[in-house]
């Protein structure tokens, strides 16, 4: 195994996180103004996930921080972490977070990729064993209800998958939505999302991957790999595999397992596949510890993991552009 998750790696995650989940400019707002009353400040409007350039990216950054004070509860960063939930998932705030899903015209904000990753937040809090987090989880429910509730009437009426490598893609939200269904007990969420992953993507075959995009920051074919992971039981699944990559064991397709080069880290589009990068080597991990022992395509898979963390984790903080939101996908990784 290359690459893992130390302590003092940690502590840069965390570092670059803090500082910006409340920085509010440069800030991407996805706001309709249906009048001038509606100009306001990322921080009028969002008072809990006003920073981190944009929302969802800011919803993450929460979860990366939960994340380390569960894993890492000795990080010298912990006290700062404690005390920023304590400000920003207060119980006002959060209320007015839901708030905003209620105005006119953004009853679809941040779908489905805000909210798969607010959920996902709510996991991570579900996870930890102290009060204090139980309070930061209670604060937060009525808006994971409302945003479990909202994924789940979307899924059922999407008549085929979104299968682009950037926020839209189907099979990330539904790999993300069956895990935080699963650990909150969200079952009929997580039936729901389970027979629709199997409904959009059971009959592929023989994949022919036309990646990478010049902006993604997920494979198509990975991220469906990893969602069938979690959607299907695990003989299922492992029959599914031999069909969609029936020449992995020959490390083909190719393209999947040689990482990106990356021309411009500071442009926010090209940047993109540093992101691609631990994405693939989340999904490259998660899919070895899935394999029988021994399986030879276990190997492959970690040694392509390796590659791809290899290639971007110097370049996490070359820019804002990145810095923002490439840590998340970075932990993803070292994770799996």
């Amino acid at each position: 195994m290359g690459q893992q998750l130390t302590g003092n790696l940690a502590a840069t995650f965390a570092d670059i996180a803090l500082a910006h989940v409340t920085r509010e400019y440069p800030g991407k707002m996805d706001h309709v103004l249906t009048g001038p009353q509606d100009v306001q400040t990322p921080g009028a409007l969002h008072p809990a996930f006003h920073g981190s350039f944009d929302w969802h990216s800011c919803v993450h950054g929460f979860w990366l921080l939960a994340r380390l004070l569960r894993s890492f509860p000795e990080l010298p960063q912990c006290g700062q972490i404690r005390g920023l939930f304590e400000r920003q998932l207060s119980a006002t705030r959060l209320a007015a977070e839901l708030d905003y899903f209620h105005r006119p015209m953004q009853e679809n904000f941040e779908r489905p990729y805000g909210w798969v990753w607010l959920l996902m937040l709510a996991a991570e809090l579900r996870r930890h064993d102290s009060a204090e987090a139980r309070q930061w989880l209670d604060n937060l429910t009525p808006l994971s209800r409302e945003l479990s509730l909202r994924l789940g009437r979307y899924f059922s009426r999407l008549p085929y998958p979104i299968r682009a490598g950037t926020h839209p893609n189907s099979a990330f939200a539904a790999a993300l939505a069956i895990e935080y269904s699963e650990i909150c007990g969200d079952e009929a969420l997580r039936t729901l999302v389970r027979a629709r992953a199997a409904a959009f993507f059971a009959a592929d075959t023989d994949c022919r991957p036309l990646e990478p995009s010049g902006n993604d920051f997920h494979s198509p074919a990975l991220i469906e790999m990893e969602c069938m992971r979690r959607a299907l039981d695990r003989s299922a699944f492992l029959a599914w595999l031999d069909r969609f990559l029936p020449d992995m064991a020959v490390r083909r397709p190719g393209v999947l397992f040689d990482p990106v080069a990356v021309a411009d880290h500071a442009d926010p589009q090209i940047g993109h596949l540093d992101g691609l990068n631990f994405s693939r080597a989340w999904c490259w991990r998660s899919l070895a510890g899935a394999l029988p022992p021994g399986d030879p395509r276990a190997r492959l898979a970690l040694a392509s993991a390796d590659a791809h963390i290899a290639q971007s984790l110097p370049h996490l903080r070359d820019d804002y552009a990145g810095e923002h939101w490439l840590a998340t996908y970075a932990l993803l990784a070292l994770t799996a």
